[in-house]
């Protein structure tokens, strides 16, 4: 290679770099030529950006967050193990691993929280239509959806509810209610088995309890109509009482006659004895009674029933205790039994409300909302910042455009296109204003 070619291709290499700093240096020298203009502009977005940071509605946000519990019990037991022997059982073990790591009851959780249901009732307890200036109810949901962020930890399974709103007390409340209605929702869909029963149980105890109530009703007025109220009781003394009068009636008897031999029996005292006889007689027929059949009568569960009201009578007679003690009997082992089945169904329902509360799914609550004591949005030094760069930088990059379509040669196809549709514009815009200006 002869040394006037590398001589060359050296003085190339050194010129290289020097035509990028020559345009730097002259994009800069023409800012600088404008300075006063972007020192205007600058000053006038930062007054700008200013203003419109603090016009900006202040925003605050509410934060909660949640547990789901966990559900997956053995199962999910058996898959941790599975996940932890990943080596040595190959692809089951990746299988159960990445089920394992998911966490479907913090998504299901999440799917309820963004539930239309969820956002219908707050919107009804909250009034949101009024709040959000808002016609439509699908809008007024838009619009909750975008204050809304619900996001969930996919190793943890954490579910994190932040809601903004212009009213810091307001914020809290739309928190607290997703979380109120989330566990409403969870009430209301649970359909375990522990819930099925107890809803069995507690219709099965109305109607027990409906039952219990007629048949003590039968027991009293059947007890009401014979004046049957304790059967044995009332035999034993019944008994007890025949037995006096009838000892009474063999001491009257004896008398009586020792005192006919003496007086006669036109004496007045033998006379006294034959009426205390009588009376005696008359008090052990009441008390034994007639064996003939009860007359039939409205009783319950189609026995016959003795009235002893209508008879001017205390008791039932003797005799009659024992078919009264079969209709007395049924009626009580009714209410006996009916009462029995009441007192294990109680017992049952509330064994079956404590299994249905342990049952549903409840929101393990991890930090509960509380009213937020400083501004979340706008963030206003940001934003002037923001915007101030944005006006400086469009400033300069239309000074520099400008700058390069000035040097842009009059013969150029872009400029010649430029120049035939520019006006053709203007005029348009032009006229479309004057249009409006005459309307």
């Amino acid at each position: 290679m002869s040394p006037m070619v590398v001589t060359s291709s050296t003085n190339l290499a050194e010129q290289m770099p020097a035509e990028p700093v020559d345009n730097w240096v002259a994009r800069a020298a023409l800012l600088w030529k404008h300075r006063r203009t972007l020192v205007r502009v600058t000053a006038i977005a930062l007054v700008v950006s200013l203003g419109i940071a603090f016009i900006i509605p202040k925003r605050y946000k509410a934060v909660t967050s949640i547990m789901p519990p966990d559900q997956q019990g053995s199962g999910a037991m058996l898959l941790s193990a599975l996940a932890g022997r990943a080596g040595a059982l190959g692809g089951l073990g990746s299988l159960a691993g990445s089920l394992f790591s998911g966490h479907p009851t913090a998504a299901l959780y999440e799917d309820l929280l963004k539930s239309a249901t969820v956002s219908g009732h707050l919107i009804d307890r909250f009034h949101l239509q009024q709040v959000y200036h808002t016609h439509y109810r699908y809008t007024t949901a838009k619009h909750l959806a975008r204050l809304t962020t619900i996001t969930d930890d996919k190793k943890s399974g954490v579910i994190t509810i932040s809601v903004l709103d212009k009213d810091p007390v307001r914020a809290r409340d739309l928190a607290q209610g997703y979380l109120d209605e989330l566990n409403n929702l969870l009430t209301r869909t649970s359909t375990s088995s522990a819930h099925q029963e107890r809803v069995f149980i507690e219709n099965r105890l109305h109607s027990v309890g409906v039952d219990l109530e007629q048949a003590q009703l039968a027991l009293s007025e059947f007890a009401s109509k014979t004046s049957t109220i304790d059967i044995k009781e009332q035999t034993r003394g019944l008994v007890d009482a025949g037995a006096r009068v009838q000892g009474e009636l063999l001491v009257e008897q004896s008398g009586l006659q020792s005192l006919r031999q003496i007086y006669g029996d036109g004496n007045v005292r033998v006379r006294e004895t034959e009426a205390r006889i009588a009376s005696l007689q008359r008090d052990l027929e009441k008390m034994t009674g007639s064996s003939a059949p009860l007359p039939s009568g409205n009783a319950p569960a189609g026995h016959a029933t003795l009235n002893a009201d209508d008879n001017g009578e205390l008791y039932p007679p003797l005799r009659q205790l024992p078919r009264l003690a079969v209709p007395y009997a049924d009626l009580y082992r009714r209410v006996r039994v009916q009462e029995t089945v009441f007192e294990l169904l109680t017992q049952q329902y509330e064994m079956a409300r404590i299994e249905e509360a342990k049952d549903v799914p409840a929101v393990n609550v991890i930090d509960s909302p509380g009213i937020p004591e400083k501004k979340s949005f706008p963030p206003r030094l940001l934003l002037t910042l923001l915007f101030t760069f944005l006006a400086f930088a469009g400033a300069s990059t239309l000074i520099l455009v400008r700058d390069h379509w000035a040097k842009v040669d009059p013969r150029d196809p872009r400029k010649v296109l430029a120049a035939d549709v520019l006006p053709v514009l203007h005029r348009r815009i032009r006229s479309i204003r004057l249009k409006r200006g005459g309307a």
